[in-house]
Formats: structure tokens, sequence, C-alpha cells
């Protein structure tokens, strides 16, 4: 197929380009630095180079995290995801794959599956991420076949939980907590997998996650110990966990398509770092 990538030198874009073409896939790379440049929140640029572009398909791996700005990454998911939504309907695309994310679900008790309603009535500054998410998956929502990857918790090489990432700086730092909130994680691979797969599977949101939703009590301090760093003290380990801070469950990816992490917990996957 015609694969237009968009955010073709992310993290996860420049993983998932030469795998695309390894399976026979023509990539067109769309970014700001990208083989076809282009700034996503200009509406006019992106129409053209769709449009030029004729892909078969449009991959959504655009975020705005090098600063850690989430105000701009939000912008990036409502503006930029309507103005390629928009073109790629104009040019009949068929199928948009795009990311998102596994912890704007709302307050739980459980990992939330894919049925779980969206945090829409968080607090700021919660809300603005949340509004993000929301607005990237109404707009993907109106291609013909669509697949929205909810990541967990990104880490690996290039992610913000690196050796050299930003989190570890953190860390290092003591500016991580580790307390009793729940994440659910994701090896940069097992993303890039999921991606590929996401080709091929029927339209829906999906959680792309690993298996061991885990308190940042218990995977703070091994992410600390793997990024060569010391670990946060014990005594920012007291208190509740914040409601939406549940983890995310990847049984509807294993169980009915067929994902399998190669990192099934960030207990082996931390040993990459």
């Amino acid at each position: 197929m015609r694969i237009l990538l968009a955010g073709s030198t992310g993290v996860i874009g420049r993983r998932l380009e030469p795998i695309l073409i390894d399976q026979g896939h023509e990539v067109i790379g769309l970014a700001r630095n990208g083989p076809v440049p282009v700034d996503v929140l200009d509406r006019d640029a992106v129409a053209a180079a769709v449009r030029d572009a004729r892909p078969d398909v449009v991959m959504h791996q655009l975020t705005s995290l090098s600063t850690g700005d989430l105000v701009a990454n939000a912008r990036l998911r409502r503006d930029g995801t309507r103005n390629l939504v928009d073109a790629a309907l104009a040019a009949g695309v068929r199928r948009i794959v795009a990311q998102s994310i596994a912890w704007a679900y709302e307050p739980g008790a459980k990992p939330a599956t894919e049925e779980t309603p969206l945090d829409l009535g968080a607090a700021e500054p919660r809300q603005t991420s949340v509004a993000g998410v929301a607005a990237l998956e109404s707009a993907v929502q109106e291609a013909p076949e669509w697949v929205v990857l909810r990541y967990g918790t990104l880490y690996g090489p290039g992610t913000w939980y690196a050796r050299d990432g930003l989190m570890a700086q953190f860390a290092a730092a003591g500016k991580i907590p580790a307390d009793a909130d729940v994440s659910s994680l994701l090896h940069i691979d097992d993303a890039v997998a999921a991606a590929v797969a996401a080709l091929e599977w029927p339209a829906g949101a999906v959680n792309v996650c690993d298996d061991e939703p885990a308190a940042s009590s218990q995977w703070v301090p091994a992410f600390c110990a793997a990024a060569g760093v010391p670990a946060p003290a014990p005594a920012v380990t007291v208190g509740e966990r914040h409601g939406w801070a549940r983890g995310a469950s990847n049984h509807y990816a294993r169980k009915h398509l067929g994902w399998i992490p190669t990192y099934p917990s960030w207990r082996e996957g931390f040993a990459t770092l």
C-alpha cells in the first residue's frame, strides 16, 4: 500500500518506516523536518501534501513532546489531527491509524477497558490533555475505517523513559513520585509492532500496553535502577491513588486481535534501557 506516515521523524515513526518498507509498502514520510516537510497545523499545506501523496492509508504518529509542553501537544492532537483527517477524507483515504493514550479514562477501581469513557470532566491541567485526546479520536472516527491505538506510557530508547530521557533527568533530581498512582507501560518496540498490525485490525480503539499495570511505588524504583539514577525516598510513597490513575487492560488486543507484547512486563522491558 501507499502509506502516508505523519510523524515520520518521531520516536515511533522513525522505527516504523523501515519496517513498513521491508513489508513492501511505499511510505511517504510527513513531518515538520521530514522528507515531506509540513507543519501539520498549516491546514493548506497538509491538504496539498496528502493530495499529492495519494495514500491508501494515513498513519498518524504525530506528537509534540520533546520539550514536555502538554498544551502544545494537545493543540497538535486537536488542530493537527483535524487538518490531517480533513485532508485524508478529501483525498479519498479509507483507513486512518492514529496514536492515542491509555491514561485518559475516567476514574475507576480497575484497569480501564476500551469501553470505559474518557475523563471528559477532569480538572486542569489534566483536562487539556484529555480534551486533546477526545478531539483526536472523534476526528479519526470520521474515516470509513479507523484504528485508535491507546498506547501505555512509552519507555525505551528515544522516549522520555530512557537512560538519557527527560524522566531519567527528573528522577535524578527527585521529581518523580513513587506513589500509589497506577500506570500501564509499553516498550517502544511493542508500540511499533502494534502500529504495523493495526493496518489489518478491525475498526475501533485498542489499549496497547503491557500485561502488568503497576503503582509508581513499584515501577519507578525499578526504572531508576535501570536508568542508573537514585531511587526516590520511601517518604514520597505516602498517599491515595488518583481515581483516574488506574492503568488499562490489554485483554482485547491479546484475545481478539492476537497482539502479544514482546515485553509483557516492564520488569523485563526495563532491562533493555
